[in-house]
């Protein structure tokens, strides 16, 4: 029987529809919690989570072409999203695995998550979405054959996450980031990424400067063209029709409670015009993972129509043990691009 984790936060939300009917949970309750999950998306989502089960190193990473922090994360956000019991359910061991891992890896001093500032990012957003869901006094107990360690709390390692993030913005001139944490100039992608972790610490109640949000934020409004489309670097207008970054600035915008202003609503436009565009490449796993958040927070139909087109191809794609391409960046982006199914991690609430 597969063990499902149900959010404090989803849970007194739950209870107060049931017990107080004149309640309002301020959205349609479909919307907010989803109705059934598609026996498709279960099998995909399951066979999955076995495969990185199985390839998760004694460590708690994961060896891969873009091995690091972000993909751990990924990883770690891959079994929470689907409302994996992270304290006592079959996958507990290997999520709290994971997350020790990138605690491990930080820089104490700096609180950098290694190796680039994407996988600062996806990194950040994982320890924000694991935050108040892990019980601490589980996290560093060790498992059978493991030697018993302490590390840093969640909470600790977030707030060094963020400090990195806001001393790295100050020495960009464009206000994002991008590879490196020195770099002084920047890129709408590399800094969707790490605004999105930002943005999810700031939602699990962590102390994030607002000069930090405001100036990232007012970066990739400055690099949005009236058409919706968004220039890589530079920060002035939008080019070119790379669907990556208009959903990516979509979501940012969305998540930060900006949906009035013009730019998203050109770029939730430049999107949700195009579903039938697919990716090619290794572009396709990262194009799937932000188009499934950007349009569910910004256009529910379209989202439905694309999650039922998506669950198609990837029912098509996927290996027989279960994997994308047997990489575990692929298998968890694939994975979490399916997650809004479930509607279990805080940050794909609307």
């Amino acid at each position: 029987m597969t063990t499902r984790f149900f959010p404090r936060n989803l849970t007194v939300l739950a209870l107060a529809g049931a017990l107080y009917p004149g309640v309002s949970t301020a959205q349609d309750p479909e919307l907010r919690f989803g109705g059934r999950v598609p026996p498709e998306v279960e099998s995909i989502y399951d066979s999955g989570l076995a495969w990185l089960a199985q390839k998760q190193d004694n460590a708690g990473s994961w060896q891969d072409n873009n091995q690091g922090s972000g993909v751990t994360g990924l990883c770690v956000m891959a079994f929470l999203a689907s409302g994996e019991d992270p304290n006592f359910g079959r996958y507990a061991i290997n999520i709290r695995r994971g997350l020790r891992a990138m605690i491990t890896s930080q820089d104490a001093e700096t609180g950098y998550l290694p190796d680039s500032m994407y996988h600062h990012g996806f990194a950040m957003l994982a320890l924000a979405e694991a935050y108040g869901a892990v019980d601490e006094s589980l996290l560093w107990q060790p498992s059978e054959n493991e030697k018993s360690e302490k590390g840093r709390s969640l909470g600790e390692a977030l707030d060094l996450a963020i400090r990195c993030a806001a001393t790295s913005q100050k020495k960009n001139r464009w206000g994002g980031w991008r590879y490196t944490p020195d770099a002084s100039d920047a890129d709408t992608s590399v800094t969707g990424a790490v605004l999105m972790g930002l943005l999810a610490a700031r939602n699990a109640g962590m102390d994030v400067p607002d000069e930090t949000v405001n100036a990232a934020l007012e970066y990739m409004r400055r690099s949005t063209g009236r058409d919706g489309s968004v220039a890589y670097t530079g920060g002035f207008g939008g080019m070119g029709q790379s669907m990556n970054r208009s959903a990516i600035a979509t979501l940012v915008a969305a998540v930060a409670k900006e949906k009035e202003t013009w730019e998203y609503k050109a770029t939730l436009d430049h999107i949700a015009s195009r579903l039938e565009h697919d990716e090619s490449g290794h572009y396709i796993e990262y194009f799937r993972y932000y188009m499934a958040q950007a349009l569910f927070q910004g256009d529910y139909d379209s989202w439905q129509k694309w999650n039922a087109a998506t669950v198609r191809q990837l029912e098509q794609s996927r290996q027989e043990d279960g994997s994308f391409n047997g990489s575990a960046y692929s298998t968890a982006m694939s994975l979490l691009a399916l997650g809004l199914n479930y509607r279990f991690l805080p940050i794909y609430e609307r």
